[in-house]
């Protein structure tokens, strides 16, 4: 009987997000540089974002939101991300759309609050007593079932973990021998058990795992003994202590009541208990609160109830950063029959910064094609970058973008190794803009169902 053998390529599959490039806001030394960071060109608008980073920073932007305005394309959305980049590696950037509020599941205060919450971290550091160590071996116990005789049960594991300076034999019980089944856990994984809830956690491939895992990060071998007490850096939103409550409270009504019902929007009560729990270890200085950004793009789709409720989160004491954009001009206000720059109330513009983006001019149009080319790792002719660059400036930097990767797909189908300007040209026959789409609507506009 032949065995079957599978090793690694290194090969990798990825995706890239509208805006992965963008790494921060391309300021060095104070200044913002014309192309740094995943940005080009807007240096005005991102020396505006950096004077806020550093209000932000010290603690002086409470009550506020950022308002950025600008034509489709123009890098709003990016700005946005390059100010929670600015502010932190681990930040939380929550983005959504205005008109994602309207939903059939749940009320549109309790979308947005959740939203709010979900864009504040804590980060909490605690010392536990763990078994950290790369496993070495592991034995489950089983045995019959009480109810089904076709049936086997875990009893229990003996597993060996080692370390650099040890190695030591557990008996563990069925508890964490399950969550050591539904983790995957193989020898050669490091794994970490908390002493005290029987948590398992699976930290990575050790240095006797084999070579083509995969799934697994590569880690170095554990220092010191096997049970040790370990400084544990855990990271949790708002939104998560809040579900976490939620899902106690079904269990309790469960147990008395013989059901549970289903979390779909959490009450007052629960919020104001999880607020309390967050302010205990914060000021045990168990804690650390990481305020994130909530991003809101098409700002003007919210209705004037929905402004009333962010200018209320706006005062509140666990309120993260709010930008919105958007790309109209004068238009009316959701739910109202008023008319107001931007579809935003007058009162809810008097408490934001608002930051304009310009159009693009056509040396930038050209070096944002060039870096989302790299990125995406599809090679371009000077004459393909050329025509692209009049594409972007004639229709929209979004459409020659677009353009991409259709035409990489249709150069390695003919063999090339990079895309040229007659594989630009064929994909364009094959997908036009939305101005050549207006038009040709317009040609046969006798024929068009009305």
């Amino acid at each position: 009987m032949s065995s079957i053998k599978i090793e690694e390529v290194n090969t990798s599959l990825e995706r890239f997000a509208a805006h992965s490039h963008i790494k921060g806001l391309g300021v060095r030394d104070g200044k913002v540089q014309f192309v740094a960071d995943g940005f080009v060109g807007q240096t005005e608008a991102r020396e505006a974002a950096y004077i806020i980073v550093q209000m932000i920073k010290e603690g002086k932007f409470a009550g506020r939101g950022v308002l950025i305005v600008g034509p489709p394309g123009t890098g709003k959305t990016a700005l946005a991300l390059g100010i929670a980049r600015e502010l932190g590696p681990e930040t939380p950037f929550v983005a959504i759309s205005g008109g994602e509020i309207y939903s059939l599941e749940v009320k549109k205060s309790e979308f947005l609050m959740r939203a709010l919450r979900r864009a504040i971290g804590i980060r909490i550091r605690e010392w536990r007593k763990v078994y950290e160590g790369e496993l070495r071996s592991i034995d489950i116990r089983y045995g019959r079932h009480p109810y089904n005789p076709y049936l086997q049960r875990v009893l229990g594991a003996t597993i060996k973990l080692r370390t650099r300076d040890e190695e030591k034999t557990l008996r563990v019980p069925a508890e964490i021998a399950q969550q050591l089944i539904e983790l995957g856990v193989e020898e050669g994984d490091v794994i970490m058990i908390d002493e005290e809830t029987g948590a398992v956690s699976l930290v990575g491939r050790g240095e006797g795992g084999e070579q083509y895992d995969v799934g697994r990060r590569r880690i170095e071998l554990p220092k010191g003994p096997v049970y040790k007490e370990k400084e544990i850096v855990r990271f949790y939103t708002l939104h998560d202590v809040d579900m976490s409550l939620a899902r106690q409270r079904g269990l309790i009504s469960a147990m008395l009541f013989g059901f549970a019902e289903e979390v779909k929007e959490i009450p007052e009560e629960i919020r104001r208990q999880s607020d309390e729990i967050v302010k205990k270890v914060l000021e045990e200085g168990k804690a650390e609160l990481v305020p994130g950004v909530l991003f809101i793009d098409d700002v003007h789709l919210l209705d004037i109830e929905s402004f009333s409720f962010l200018m209320r989160a706006m005062e509140t004491e666990f309120a993260p950063i709010i930008i919105m954009a958007t790309n109209r001009g004068i238009a009316r206000i959701r739910g109202t029959d008023i008319e107001a720059p931007h579809g935003i109330p007058q009162d809810m513009l008097d408490r934001l910064v608002i930051i304009r983006t310009r159009p693009y001019t056509a040396e930038e149009i050209r070096e944002i094609i060039s870096i989302k080319a790299n990125e995406q790792k599809v090679p371009l002719t000077k004459e393909a970058l050329d025509l692209l660059t009049s594409i972007g400036v004639d229709h929209s930097l979004r459409y020659a973008l677009q353009l991409l990767t259709p035409a990489y797909i249709v150069a390695k189908e003919r063999g090339k190794g990079s895309v040229g300007r007659e594989e630009i040209e064929e994909v364009r026959r094959h997908f036009v803009s939305v101005k050549e789409s207006v038009e040709y609507v317009k040609s046969l506009e006798e024929k068009f169902l009305r």
